[in-house]
């Protein structure tokens, strides 16, 4: 049994929870700013993350941390602060999702129920693939980018580290997203996005 430190203890954090626990694996609790007024899975408050004899705990329990914040550019910070202190993470899959044996996750990147991962396919570092989002075949997917819930990526998509892409988007067979995109709820995106652009429709189109 795997043993894993929650940081951040909220919505998203309840979900990547979850999945820890129909894992098999177990959590030794939770970092955060403060201690949570919602607990559902009773975890013990392990302290702020920014408090040093707080952070021993990991490393006395020998758990690995999970940064379970849906924010990108606050996960890439933090996960990249614990690895730089020598804390060790991991991915989480939820056990219900489908994950071929022959596509790639790096550390920190979480995989939701439902979600289907084929072949070939490479996900970067701290990244969520959420609730029955699809990654195609040959896609490649950046650092700390969050694929929403039933979005659906093609064949050969490649996804920008920190880029969103929204609930229920769909993106075209081979088109490329830059890093830090937007891509609305919804969206239909048919060409290749710049990085650091919004888009939103069907067609998707520029906001900005």
């Amino acid at each position: 049994m795997n043993q894993f430190a929650l940081f951040g203890y909220s919505g998203h954090a309840f979900v990547i929870a979850d999945a820890i626990k129909m894992m098999g694996d177990d959590m030794i609790g939770y970092y955060d700013r403060a201690e949570a007024k919602v607990d559902p899975f009773n975890l013990k408050y392990l302290g702020d993350e920014k408090d040093e004899v707080a952070l021993d705990k990991i490393k006395d329990s020998g758990a690995s941390f999970f940064v379970s914040i849906g924010d990108n550019s606050i996960r890439k910070t933090l996960i990249r602060h614990l690895i730089e202190k020598g804390f060790v993470t991991t991915s989480v899959i939820h056990p219900t999702s489908i994950f071929s044996t022959l596509a790639t996750i790096g550390a920190g990147s979480f995989v939701a129920a439902g979600a289907i991962i084929n072949p070939l396919a490479k996900i970067g570092v701290g990244a969520i693939i959420n609730t029955g989002a699809i990654v195609e075949h040959e896609c490649r997917i950046g650092d700390y980018v969050h694929i929403a819930p039933g979005a659906v990526l093609a064949g050969s998509v490649h996804v920008g580290d920190g880029s969103f892409i929204g609930a229920n988007a769909v993106v075209k067979h081979g088109v490329k997203i830059g890093s830090n995109v937007i891509i609305g709820a919804g969206s239909v995106v048919l060409k290749d996005i710049a990085m650091s652009q919004t888009w939103v429709g069907n067609p998707a189109k520029r906001l900005g």
